[in-house]
């Protein structure tokens, strides 16, 4: 069912086109002229507007841009007595999806409707698939309020269009992989593959085998020839994770091809050129193993070409909360209200240190959305070692309106969403008009803003 705006002078166009819209199943809105109908556009969303072109002060063209500028989603079709090539260029140009023409026909009419509903419908899933596919992979969405991801989005930024070799280190779970599918996202090459591969979770043979393909009988079971991942990832990105793991073998083999750009598959004597861009990721510390003799000097000077570190959550605590704020969103669909995270849930979740980085807030947040009840994450809804390991520290907080064990950032940032809420306040809850007072995106708004908001 589709909600349907309908505009017209003659109230018996109205009373038919709202009739043949309830026979169709739809919603309709019937206002008479353009004035009117203005008013419900700004405050209101549909699916489709139909109006008449000839009104009078506000015509249907006029309404026809007001549409188009303030609701661009919605599909517009024009009814028109004067159909000429020049109204309906015009119409069109404007932005209308369709017109039809005044006395029209009952099926004609229903037709253009039922495909103006059909394209705006295919449209919004297309811009939703775009969104989160963007949404996943842009560096502008890594939750990034510390100044050290703020510095890893900058670098990022000024790396990802060209073709150097990357080097991503830090602790496991802080993220590396994002980092690297963002730069493949913003290069030259985003729109080829993105090939991942574990260099810790394979053998060397079958790791050899994996990234530079082999040929048929070059070891048993080799029954066919098969293509490597820098072949299959020629044009792409491929990311080596935990790279530290590599065999020394492979380490040989990989080194020869960042240098001459070339694979050889195991059991052959053939040579193949490849372009691939190689981003590699390490929680090891490589010039220890260098010094131990487990690592490749050459290759770790190949490979860190553009060296970018990610901390560990514990060293960039004000991505914390943004992280909470955002794995909820991304748990909860189907557009239901956010469970409201209670005072002293929010401080456990601050202070506890997050050994497991990204990936353990992101289960623990997991683990809270499965205990909470009645729309509030309390601080037994979170994890025991959580719990366990922040009760010391709870302890010596005060009670509520005391600041005692508190940290300076934390009192700012509940003055701050104090500020922000009365402003939203002040404007009746409307976040827009909010986010422009305060001269700050809207995303910006969401983010800072306390979950009940």
């Amino acid at each position: 069912m589709a909600r349907i705006l309908l505009v017209d002078d003659e109230p018996s166009i109205l009373n038919v086109l709202s009739t043949l819209m309830k026979s169709e199943g739809h919603e309709s809105v019937a206002v008479r002229g353009g004035v009117k109908a203005q008013d419900i556009l700004l405050s209101e969303s549909f699916d489709l507007m139909i109006s008449d072109i000839r009104m009078s002060p506000l015509d249907g063209m006029q309404l026809l841009k007001i549409a188009h500028r303030e609701r661009p989603q919605m599909a517009v079709i024009m009814l028109t007595a004067y159909g000429s090539v020049e109204t309906a260029v015009a119409a069109m140009k404007e932005g209308a999806f369709d017109y039809v023409t005044k006395p029209f026909k009952v099926d004609e009419l229903l037709m253009t409707v039922q495909r103006a509903l059909e394209f705006t419908r295919v449209r919004n899933e297309n811009d939703d698939l775009r969104r989160q596919l963007e949404a996943r992979y842009q560096f502008e969405n890594i939750v990034a309020e510390s100044p050290a991801m703020r510095r890893v989005c900058e670098i990022i930024g000024r790396v990802a269009r060209t073709d150097a070799t990357i080097l991503i280190t830090g602790e496991s779970g802080t993220g590396k992989e994002l980092v690297a599918q963002a730069i493949h996202a913003h290069s030259a090459r985003r729109g080829r593959k993105f090939l991942p591969i574990n260099c810790a979770a394979l053998p060397e043979p079958l790791l050899e085998s994996e990234m530079f393909g082999h040929v048929k009988g070059a070891f048993t079971g080799a029954t066919s020839t098969k293509e490597g991942l820098f072949e299959a990832a020629s044009g792409g990105t491929i990311f080596l994770d935990e790279i530290g793991s590599m065999p020394p073998g492979v380490q040989a083999k990989l080194l020869r091809v960042l240098q001459d750009r070339q694979v050889r598959k195991v059991g052959s004597n053939e040579s193949v050129a490849v372009d691939v861009r190689v981003i590699a990721a390490t929680n090891d510390k490589l010039e220890t193993l260098i010094a131990e003799q487990k690592f490749r000097e050459d290759l770790y000077y190949r490979l860190s070409v553009i060296p970018i570190e990610i901390a560990p959550l514990r060293e960039r605590r004000d991505d914390i909360l943004p992280l909470v704020r955002h794995f909820v969103r991304a748990e909860i669909r189907d557009h239901k209200d956010l469970p409201v995270f209670e005072p002293d849930a929010e401080l456990a979740i601050e202070r506890y240190d997050w050994p497991g980085n990204v990936r353990e807030l992101q289960n623990a947040v997991r683990h809270a959305l499965a205990f909470a009840s009645g729309g509030r994450i309390r601080r037994e809804d979170l994890p025991a070692k959580v719990i366990n390991a922040t009760s010391a520290l709870l302890a010596d907080s005060a009670g509520p309106g005391d600041l005692k064990g508190h940290s300076l950032r934390h009192f700012l940032r509940a003055k701050e969403r104090e500020y922000l809420s009365q402003v939203l306040q002040s404007y009746g809850g409307d976040k827009e008009k909010t986010a422009k007072a305060l001269r700050i995106s809207l995303a910006t708004l969401y983010r800072k803003l306390p979950s009940e908001a």
